[in-house]
């Protein structure tokens, strides 16, 4: 599944352009290296999302298999590892 898709079914970015743009400007990480929005993700991966001053990481722990999940069903395919605060307020463009 992209990156980009997992990141809207999930919910943890709202729209799938939005997580385009994330992972555009290099504020996502999947195992520790920067990702594209095509990125295959898998079950198993640690994807790290950064927001102004807070880095999020989360583990994948499985992928949907529907297109669509429901608000309740989203927390279930990962796990959040981490949110700690980056040290520096990252300036918006």
């Amino acid at each position: 599944m992209r990156l980009d898709v997992f990141l809207k079914l999930s919910r943890l970015i709202p729209r799938r352009t939005r997580a385009q743009e994330f992972c555009d400007k290099g504020r996502i990480t999947v195992n520790g290296a920067s990702a594209k929005s095509s990125k295959e993700v898998k079950a198993g991966d640690r994807i790290g999302i950064k927001r102004r001053d807070t880095i999020t990481t989360v583990e994948v722990l499985e992928l949907p298999a529907k297109k669509q999940l429901s608000k309740a069903e989203a927390p279930e395919i990962f796990r959040l590892i981490s949110t700690e605060s980056s040290g520096e307020p990252e300036l918006l463009p």
